[in-house]
């Protein structure tokens, strides 16, 4: 299985979310990454399970998935291939 991305110590802090994607240290506003995440209490949050090819996050106890490009602002694009005559 091909691996998206390694993420590591996923933790909250107050506002935060912080965890270790590819080997660099993230930070990221709650309310900017999940409304169901912000409304969570703690052992919900805390409860969480990383996708085994590293493409995301699940917390089952509130039903919430991000993926770990959408947290990283990476839009991906449908490549266009043209037909040469």
């Amino acid at each position: 299985m091909k691996k998206y991305h390694d993420i590591e110590n996923l933790h909250f802090s107050g506002q935060y979310m912080a965890l270790v994607i590819d080997g660099d240290e993230k930070k990221f506003r709650i309310k900017d990454v999940s409304a169901a995440l912000e409304r969570a209490t703690e052992h919900e949050r805390n409860a969480y399970e990383i996708s085994p090819s590293g493409y995301g996050i699940h917390w089952p106890m509130i039903d919430e998935d991000i993926s770990i490009d959408g947290l990283l602002g990476i839009v991906h694009t449908k490549e266009t291939k043209r037909k040469t005559a």
